[in-house]
């Protein structure tokens, strides 16, 4: 199972501060606005997620989100999209932010948000993954049609459905002029129950997709801005500042299904961001092909305005935005054209790199000796600056599932060269193996062999930073670990290493074919930790439940277990599920009748829902088990899915 996030972050600054940005007239609105300045807080409204292997698209309308206050009031609405509003490929903010807007919220305590959907028909994309892996319940690079995707939970007429969705906030937010903030909402795009492929048995064999926003977000702290991996931004410059340090843009967003030549949705979110007066931020002219490092904006004041932009940028702790890169044409399918995905193939024989683009198509890339390599280090400014590496020798320190952001010298050329490649996430994961008390092994592996690969990689030193305890708010540094369905609860400090070496130490053998599953996990790494010079270490590591195949129950569910069967394998094997409140077994009864999917969550905490599943998980019934290998030869589940009415499809 992939850890895949999708966090729609909502940034809190001062008013005065504005985090850079102009405006936003694309819309936000405050529901308050006789409320004077000096009583508000400024909200910079963000959206980040993170990968799948399976899916190059999935695009959503987000239509709004709004803040609930405390002791009751009218929510507070921090954000409305343009009219119709673009769509937004979860799939290309792996980890990342991508800046929606700014609007004044009156100063006060927040304890829910609601994030809203458009729910019609042709208002969610999906479009599969160039090679998604085995199982797969859609063909590489296949568009769902609309006719196959049923939106779960959506309400309104026909032609105006939306669905929204609250979230009960870990800790409320606190909204306070002259200081920063950060809210952070994850959509899980791994949940079991957020895409469901199913084969109704009277939809002449057809698969049929349901998507549940509902039991996918929830809520994560953030305590550092300056730590935040924003997505490249793209714009229309109206104007630089009277002193040269500042640039203006209006949003722009490309089309959706992608066209080619590809064209602007333009917006009138302006945002700003500064030079870098230190490092200097570096310029590229794609009509001219030059290249240039600039402290201020003066030299291309008189010439920017009006061209498209296409903006590497971070935030500095006080909330304004620096450039590190900009690329510039007077056509936005210049700077659109610049590989964004994730890595499907690397071969270091022919110095090439594929990235699987938004359409579902891989895209290759040539890596010569002048290619450039960067990775994402927002909060040093002169690393995130500095290239980590040049030319084809680079290429073996990159693998499959990375997510980048590639420039290219010429946008017409063929083959396409690389002239630079962002990192912006180095993400492994796999079966977990031979953990020590310096390093572990993962071993992953795809569809197509060549990808496969096993790297035992360090962690990184006890003295590096890495961000800070959920709850306490207390900074951290070492290596760090939880899991999967607890994000707040993390390991850390001296006992985290012998912990991590237990946990990862459980096995089950189901026999045959299948025959052994282990721990699995997922990590993204960094460069050049001390722990390893000019290499990657990782500082944290999520246990992720492996995913067992789809079975059937060998026995009822009866006081907390059941076995079951998969195909290819030997033996049974028991799967545990917990009772207590706050840390129970996520379990769906899934049905299909009368041409309807329901997905129904049943509360394993309380005795209703285990009365539910003893009389429904009977033997035979169909399942779908994720969960974690335990020493003893039992999984403790994760989530389990149990199938009345239709077959079910992979979607993993």
């Amino acid at each position: 199972m992939k850890l895949d996030f999708s966090r729609l972050m909502l940034s809190v600054a001062s008013a005065a501060l504005a985090f850079g940005i102009i405006g936003c007239s694309s819309g936000g609105s405050n529901s308050n606005k006789t409320t004077s300045q000096s009583q508000n807080g400024s909200v910079t409204v963000l959206i980040s997620d993170a990968p799948t292997e399976d899916w190059a698209t999935i695009g959503v309308r987000l239509q709004s989100i709004s803040l609930t206050p405390q002791g009751g009031g009218s929510d507070v609405n921090v954000f409305t999209a343009s009219s119709p509003a673009p769509f937004v490929n979860l799939l290309q903010l792996d980890q990342l932010s991508e800046i929606l807007g700014n609007v004044s919220v009156p100063a006060g305590t927040y304890t829910d948000a609601t994030i809203t959907v458009s729910g019609n028909p042709g208002d969610l994309l999906l479009t599969a993954s160039a090679d998604p892996e085995s199982g797969f319940a859609a063909a590489a690079g296949a568009t769902i049609p609309s006719s196959q995707i049923q939106i779960l939970g959506a309400k309104g007429n026909a032609g105006s459905l939306s669905v929204p969705v609250k979230v009960k906030l870990e800790a409320p937010l606190v909204v306070t002029a002259n200081q920063n903030n950060a809210l952070n909402l994850e959509f899980d795009l791994a949940h079991p129950a957020f895409i469901v492929a199913h084969v109704p048995p009277t939809n002449g064999g057809n698969t049929m997709w349901a998507v549940n926003f509902n039991p996918c977000l929830r809520h994560h702290r953030i305590f550092t801005l300056d730590r935040l991996i924003l997505r490249h931004h793209y714009g229309t410059v109206t104007g630089v500042s009277s002193d040269n340090s500042t640039l203006t843009f209006d949003k722009d967003y490309p089309v959706y299904p992608p066209t080619n030549p590809e064209t602007a949705v333009s917006t009138t979110q302006a945002l700003s961001v500064k030079a870098d007066s230190t490092n200097g931020t570096l310029y590229y002219d794609l009509d001219a092909k030059t290249q240039a490092t600039l402290k201020d904006f003066s030299t291309i004041a008189s010439s920017i305005t009006g061209r498209y932009i296409r903006a590497a940028a971070r935030y500095q702790q006080d909330g304004t935005l620096t450039a590190v890169r900009i690329w510039a044409s007077s056509t936005f399918n210049s700077v659109w054209i610049s590989p964004e995905g994730h890595v499907l193939h690397v071969n270091t024989n022919t110095n090439t790199i594929v990235v699987d683009n938004e359409l579902g198509f891989g895209i290759p890339l040539t890596v010569d000796a002048n290619t450039l390599f960067y990775f994402r280090t927002p909060s040093n400014a002169q690393s995130d600056a500095t290239p980590i590496g040049q030319g084809t020798a680079f290429l073996a320190n990159v693998e499959r599932g990375f997510k980048v952001h590639a420039s290219v010298v010429d946008p017409l050329g063929s083959p396409l060269v690389a002239s630079s490649i962002d990192i912006e996430i180095a993400r492994y994961d796999g079966t977990i193996t031979g953990s020590n008390s310096t390093d572990f092994t993962y071993t992953r592996k795809f569809r197509n062999a060549n990808d496969d690969y096993q790297a035992t990689l360090p962690y990184i030193s006890s003295g590096t930073r890495n961000g800070s305890d959920p709850q306490s708010g207390n900074p951290i540094t070492g290596f760090k670990w939880w899991n999967f369905a607890f994000p707040t609860i993390v390991d850390s400090g001296a006992n985290a290493i012998p912990d991590f070496v237990s946990a990862t130490n459980g096995a089950v053998n189901f026999g045959g074919t299948v025959g052994l599953m282990k721990a699995a996990g997922e990590s993204y790494a960094i460069w050049n930790d001390p722990s390893a010079a000019n290499a990657w270490s990782i500082p944290r590591t999520i246990l992720t439940p492996t995913e067992v195949p789809f079975g059937t129950a060998a026995t009822s569910y009866s006081n907390g277990s059941f076995t079951v069967s998969v195909p290819g394998g030997m033996q049974a094997v028991t799967v545990n599920l917990n009772t207590n409140s706050g840390s129970a077994t996520l379990v769906y009864q899934v049905d299909w009748s009368n041409g309807f999917l329901t997905i129904s969550p049943v509360d394993m905490s309380t005795s209703s829902g285990q009365n539910t599943l003893t009389t429904s998980l009977v033997a035979n019934t169909p399942v779908k088990v994720f969960g974690v290998p335990q020493a003893d030869g039992t999984i403790k589940a994760y989530v389990l899915s149990y199938f009345t009415g239709f077959a079910a499809a992979s979607t993993d």
